[in-house]
């Protein structure tokens, strides 16, 4: 790994392979770095090693991603895989940890294609054994093609789940039932951007699609579900909710949540990018430039770390901030920029067209972000409850930071990822406030390290 590239972009999803091959095929000299061993990201997770059979159960939209990973292996890109970074700032001076040790690159320009993370939303019982995010059902079939062996319980609210059902119920799983928590008035809500949403058709025919499957497979849905509840003094043993007005209850040892996906950004917070809030999204996102520029010189950001779209629209978003490295990099002319852009710029379009819909129709609410029970844990790492978070406010500390600062909420391994979104909306409601404020401040590292592998950015000071 060289000291310095002309490009450096983070993540191997969607949005980091199509840039990468773009820029390289351009002559600049690229490094891709990414968590994962194998590029992909997490909507293409395990496109190399996983058997056909697999791969066809997951369905055309996973597939699509073959060609991007094949296209990365044939480029002159720098792929470094299993690589961790854990620091980014303004002058895209980049701590990455490589072979267990720490380094330090920089880069005149940086793509940030770091994708997103599934929404925390506490409720009683979620830190249970036995409950768990739907994305890593979907992770442990994908890369080791492992399923639930004594069934499942899906619940939440967002299109993950019923692809997820339909997967599973192609792979034998007994699902036992799937408790959708949207609510029915945002049916109402999504009715005014349908027309706009029949632009991208193709997607609402397939989500009927996987409903027709599951109803025909006598997999039953229940909306316009509340008051979920996961039970169990050791671990998972029955899910309780409020459905038409009765108290019902599963049995069931697993439980799969989900609440929809938000950016990914702690690096871009972390190098002091400016965010706003995006009420649509019901999250905070990086504000940028038609092309992907940040508020910080040099520093892009890609795909749904920028706001979600989808694995398409993160493709065609890739490519147009790769251009824009090239341009700001006097690779090509600003006319040039604008015809290789036309393509994609129509491409994601049309992509976005049911983004409005889906948004409206799976907007989480207010009830389930805001008013956790006092005794709900929120900071899992900590263990501190929406109780907690309550008090400190209700004593002075109006601000997620003083909040942290007084209750450690925030500061452990995960660095605040799944309390950030839960303590943000909980300190809103407290303060009368419409909308949460933006996360605790991101500081390096932003991902766990240790003191040993930190030592190894001074290997003069071991001897």
């Amino acid at each position: 790994m060289k000291t310095h590239y002309s490009l450096v972009i983070i993540g191997a999803g969607p949005a980091g392979l199509s840039a990468a091959v773009i820029a390289a095929n351009h002559g600049i000299d690229v490094a891709l770095l990414d968590e994962q061993e194998a590029p992909g990201g997490q909507i293409y997770r395990a496109m190399e090693s996983i058997p056909p059979e697999r791969a066809k159960l997951l369905g055309s939209e996973y597939l699509h991603g073959k060609n991007l990973v094949s296209e990365i292996r044939n480029s002159n890109v720098d792929y470094f895989s299993g690589t961790q970074v854990w620091s980014l700032n303004d002058k895209r001076e980049i701590g990455l940890l490589h072979d267990d040790k720490a380094i330090m690159i920089t880069a005149d320009q940086v793509i940030l294609a770091s994708g997103a993370i599934e929404r925390p939303v506490p409720f009683p019982g979620w830190t249970l054994p036995g409950v768990m995010n739907a994305g890593a059902g979907q992770i442990l079939l994908k890369s080791h093609g492992i399923v639930p062996a004594d069934g499942v319980v899906l619940a939440g609210s967002g299109p993950l789940l019923l692809l997820l059902a339909w997967q599973y119920h192609h792979a034998g799983v007994n699902i036992k039932s799937i408790l959708d928590l949207t609510p029915m008035q945002n049916h109402l809500r999504a009715l005014p951007h349908l027309p706009r949403a029949l632009l991208a058709g193709h997607y609402l025919s397939k989500g009927l699609a996987y409903k027709k499957d599951l109803k025909q497979a006598g997999i039953g849905t229940l909306h316009n579900v509340s008051d979920l509840i996961a039970r169990g003094k050791t671990q998972l043993n029955t899910v309780s909710f409020l459905h038409k007005g009765q108290l019902k209850s599963i049995e069931t040892d697993l439980l799969l949540i989900h609440f929809g996906v938000i950016p990914h950004t702690q690096l871009s917070r972390a190098a002091g990018c400016f965010h706003e809030w995006n009420s649509s999204q019901q999250c905070w996102t990086p504000k940028l430039s038609k092309w992907g520029s940040s508020s910080i010189d040099g520093i892009l950001i890609a795909g749904d770390g920028a706001g979600i779209g989808g694995a398409r629209t993160a493709e065609h978003a890739g490519r147009l901030a790769a251009l824009q490295v090239l341009y700001k990099l006097e690779k090509i002319t600003r006319l040039e920029r604008k015809q290789l852009a036309r393509n994609d710029r129509k491409w994601m379009r049309e992509e976005r067209h049911i983004r409005p819909f889906l948004e409206a129709f799976f907007h989480i609410p207010g009830k389930l972000l805001r008013v956790p029970d006092d005794d709900t844990i929120v900071c899992r790492c900590e263990e501190i409850t929406a109780g907690e978070i309550r008090s400190a406010v209700s004593i002075g500390h109006s601000d997620n930071n003083q909040v942290k600062f007084l209750t450690r909420c925030g500061m452990g391994l995960c660095q605040g990822r799944q309390c950030n979104e839960a303590v943000s909306h909980i300190i809103a409601t407290a303060n009368n406030e419409n909308k949460p404020q933006q996360h605790y401040r991101a500081r390096p590292p932003v991902t766990p390290l240790t003191l040993g592998q930190l030592a190894t950015l001074f290997p003069q000071e071991l001897e």
